[in-house]
């Protein structure tokens, strides 16, 4: 929770989809990999709906609309609706909505969903820093962006344009690996305009940005929402930010000894392998730094140079506790313990 140094993961007594209304779920590395569904994916947010939790879908991804998005899920076999949908295009549409009037001229640089969501908020679209555009937008345009509007928005923004980004995620991932993302863009007009005496600085409005929470919990009406996510820094931050509850899966970029050494803002509430975790009850942890941290069967110690693993159990269960016993003793900062025995021990 935002102001509040996590030292363990949380309990939970219930199946998550239970104790929380509305999961707002990442989509790249939970939902599905490089366009095909996550092993256990389809099934468990079925069962989730099932059991009344509303599924909502946020990606920092800019370049489809949610309509698009949508009938992806729906071709996986995960009934959505376009409104169960929402990107970092629609939370700086609506970013910009509040600073500008409608009818204002905005360049848009990015793929037809950052183009849709403007529009929707009334903007008025632009081609050319020469039409005099109040403001640039960037958002994710995929492999098919062309080097010249990059020119054209540094040049409206070297104008006086005000400068606006969806999202700064430098990469993305893709069918053939890494590939730069919307924050690699960004950071090539930020290049471009270094020259101005008061160089600007884009307003982000993705994850883990305030914009982006507060886009969903308009969208949704969550109440008492779980964000469900892969990436520390995007979507486990951005609950953070937000003051509610995560969980990590671990089917896409982050790995265990990455969540060892999280930073407080990166830590989550729940960790699990997978999406079917919203179907468990989530243990409580016991213990101390002095005795170990205790968690099903396994007892986790941070020594000296490297961390202690005793027991046996559920893997999850040592992580858990591995998880408690680096977090306290990293407290504000990153835990720097050895721990690929203790890793290899879970077979992580």
């Amino acid at each position: 929770m935002a102001g509040t140094v996590r030292t363990s993961p949380s309990g939970s007594g219930r199946a998550l989809r239970e104790a929380y209304d509305t999961a707002l779920l990442d989509l790249d590395g939970v939902v599905y990999v490089a366009g095909d569904a996550v092993p256990h994916a389809v099934r468990s947010l079925e069962e989730a709906r099932e059991a009344g939790m509303r599924l909502a879908y946020v990606t920092n991804n800019a370049s489809r609309t949610p309509e698009a998005v949508a009938a992806h899920l729906c071709d996986l076999g995960v009934p959505a609706d376009a409104s169960d949908v929402i990107t970092s295009a629609q939370a700086v549409a609506r970013l910009i909505a509040d600073q500008h009037p409608q009818g204002a001229r905005v360049l848009a640089v990015g793929g037809e969903g950052l183009r849709q969501a403007l529009r929707e908020q009334g903007m008025s679209l632009v081609g050319s820093a020469d039409d005099e555009p109040a403001v640039v937008a960037q958002g994710y345009g995929g492999p098919q962006l062309e080097w010249g509007r990059l020119g054209e928005a540094a040049l409206a923004v070297g104008r006086g344009a005000a400068w606006f980004a969806s999202n700064a995620d430098v990469t993305v991932p893709g069918d053939r690996g890494i590939l730069p993302g919307n924050g690699a863009a960004v950071e090539v007009v930020r290049m471009a305009t270094r020259w101005m005496c008061d160089a600007p600085e884009p307003q982000i409005a993705g994850k883990p940005r305030p914009p982006m929470h507060r886009e969903t919990i308009l969208r949704t009406g969550a109440r008492r929402p779980l964000v469900v996510g892969d990436r520390l820094d995007t979507d486990i931050e951005g609950a953070h930010v937000g003051g509610v509850d995560s969980l990590l899966v671990l089917t896409g970029v982050t790995d265990a000894a990455q969540l060892l050494a999280a930073r407080p803002e990166h830590r989550p509430a729940y960790v699990a392998r997978d999406l079917r975790g919203l179907a468990q009850p989530h243990p409580e942890l016991g213990g101390d730094a002095g005795t170990g941290f205790g968690c099903g069967g396994w007892t986790a110690t941070a020594g000296s140079e490297e961390f202690v693993l005793e027991g046996e159990g559920e893997v999850l269960d040592g992580l858990r506790a591995l998880c408690a016993a680096a977090w306290t003793a990293a407290g504000e900062g990153s835990c720097s313990l050895e721990a690929d025995k203790a890793l290899a021990r879970l077979g992580l």
